[in-house]
């Protein structure tokens, strides 16, 4: 008989929604290459276009302000470049970066600004980006075109970061706002209405859509880059070269059309599932610690540590009796490492190595948590027990 098991990752990939695996399926059979003229490449076209306009839907914008890509992170790679064009922003290349601390990897890592030009700003100890220090670097960057890069909410923790605030100020100083909005689309309301960024990312796998796609969307009006990544035929407004993944991008569009559909019961119900998975770690841990926990949140995340007890002790622990957590990011090639997130919160480096995330999705159930509460309660106790050493 197989084990139980509860998958409490979604932070990491969430599973795919019907609705999704049906269009996604649908499009494997679709015959013809999209940039073709003929019946079946036109065909191909239609599905590609109708897609196209669902997601310009779902995030608050124009069709043809949408660009598919890979994912979010070759769309913020693509877009957080000193050569991208806003309009009403002028044409002059940007001399700044601004990123918040806590932001993903391919944000930290995958823009294309030298690097003594990016600047890292500090989070506050409840997760959020500290308003202040952001108001300090434009007064000192005062002149200068600046690009901040600011996710909707972070990845590790679910703080929801202070977007439309910090637009406010970068907008009043002349500059653009690129939002990696991956954890929050399909969570919370995440538009460009609600967070008035220039420029938003999104990928499918997040909230119920294949893996492998995702979109760089605009606000509105006229954008260029002038240095594209990916060049070939012309695809996607000559911004993303390549033919087009017409099964994912089908299934994408699905995923966005249930997931906005379901986004308000899904919020309450998932939020009421946290809530009772904090209340029952704090009884069996009660010197618990929940990084963000004063913060507003996404209804889905839990980041906590069990201080003395190392994350992936607990993560193995847990795993071998049926449940699946993160320590933090999955995209760090399967390694527990320290949180960069923790860190720019200022948590010691000894509480952040016992860091924990749960992350709930979809398709999570209560039985879920019944077999979280067993399996946590167990591996504390096995680790705890571990840890006392014998009378001499």
């Amino acid at each position: 008989m197989a084990q139980l098991r509860a998958y409490l990752d979604h932070n990491a990939t969430t599973p795919l929604r019907p609705e999704a695996r049906a269009a996604f399926l649908d499009g494997l059979d679709l015959l013809g290459n999209a940039s073709s003229v003929h019946g079946e490449g036109r065909a191909a076209r239609a599905r590609i276009e109708t897609a196209r306009d669902e997601i310009a839907a779902f995030v608050g914008t124009a069709a043809k302000h949408v660009i598919f890509t890979s994912g979010a992170t070759e769309a913020l790679n693509l877009v957080l470049t000193p050569s991208l064009e806003i309009a009403g922003h002028g044409s002059a290349p940007f001399e700044v970066l601004l990123m918040g601390g806590g932001e993903h990897a391919c944000v930290l890592n995958g823009h294309r600004f030298p690097a003594e030009a990016a600047e890292s700003l500090p989070l506050a100890a409840d997760g959020c980006l500290d308003l202040a220090a952001l108001a300090a670097s434009l007064e000192r960057h005062a002149g200068r075109r600046i690009m901040l890069a600011l996710q909707a909410a972070n990845n590790e923790t679910g703080v929801i970061q202070p977007v439309a605030e910090a637009a406010g100020m970068i907008h009043a100083a002349g500059g653009v706002v690129i939002c990696d909005a991956v954890q929050a689309a399909g969570r919370i309301a995440c538009d460009f209405a609600a967070l008035n960024a220039d420029a938003l990312a999104i990928s499918a796998h997040k909230f119920g859509g294949p893996q492998g796609v995702g979109a760089l969307c605009f606000v509105p009006g006229g954008y260029h880059i002038r240095n594209m990544m990916v060049r070939g035929g012309g695809q996607e407004r000559g911004l993303r070269a390549g033919t087009e993944n017409i099964a994912a991008i089908m299934g994408f569009a699905a995923a966005a059309r249930a997931a906005a559909r379901d986004r308000a019961d899904l919020a309450s119900r998932l939020g009421a599932l946290r809530d009772r998975l904090e209340w029952d770690i704090a009884q069996i841990a009660p010197d618990v610690v929940v990084f963000g926990a004063t913060a507003p949140r996404l209804p889905n995340t839990i980041n906590f540590a069990v201080p003395g007890i190392e994350a992936q002790v607990l993560l193995m622990s847990l795993d071998m009796e049926g449940v699946a957590v993160s320590s933090g990011s999955a995209c760090s090639s399967g390694k527990v490492r320290r949180s960069h997130v923790l860190e720019a919160m200022g948590v010691s480096a000894q509480l952040a190595q016992s860091a924990i995330r749960l992350s709930l999705g979809w398709d999570s159930r209560a039985e879920d948590l019944a077999l979280f509460g067993q399996a946590f309660e167990k591996s504390v106790r096995t680790v705890k027990a571990r840890q006392v050493k014998p009378a001499a």
